[in-house]
């Protein structure tokens, strides 16, 4: 089975991005592998993103916030796509990719950005590993490999709206 490269960008990378790099790695049935960047990145990766992770056994070792020019250098992994996780990175002008990767916006709220107790932070955390699970085995869940281009960035895109992804 072919695995595919999969950068999500975001404008810190300490939160959905990070989680969506994290959740491509487990839950793709082995046919994604995450990686995550931000446009500004904050330099470090969010506390409560490290503390969900860590509740939920996921691994934490070797995440970083860091610069999408990293994946834009000759020598970086060559990516089969990007997703955009955040509505102001999906709106700001990206590096010319390697390979031109398929992009998408899958934008979903930032976790970050919430207020409250430590529990209601949390609770804004688990919403966003939530909506990312279902839009990464959705998107894994498809014939990537079968599909041509039109079609699959079609899928992408529905998946990233919350739509019912358009049959096969």
């Amino acid at each position: 089975m072919e695995r595919y490269n999969v950068l999500f960008l975001c404008t810190g990378n300490s939160a959905r991005s990070i989680l969506a790099e994290v959740i491509a790695d487990r839950f793709s049935f082995g046919k994604l592998k995450g990686f995550s960047a931000g446009s500004f990145p904050k330099g470090e990766v969010h506390p409560l993103t490290l503390k969900l992770l860590a509740e939920m056994n996921l691994p934490t070792e070797g995440l970083r916030s860091k610069p999408w020019d990293e994946f834009a250098a000759d020598d970086a992994p060559r990516m089969d796509f990007v997703f955009t996780v955040c509505d102001q990175a999906g709106g700001e002008v990206c590096p010319i990719w390697p390979g031109q990767p398929m992009k998408a916006h899958w934008g979903i709220p930032d976790p970050a950005a919430a207020t409250g107790t430590e529990a209601q932070r949390m609770k804004a955390f688990r919403e966003a590993f939530v909506l990312l699970k279902r839009r990464i085995e959705l998107f894994a869940s498809l014939p990537i490999a079968s599909l041509d281009r039109l079609s699959l960035k079609a899928k992408a895109d529905a998946i990233g709206a919350g739509e019912a992804v358009p049959a096969l």
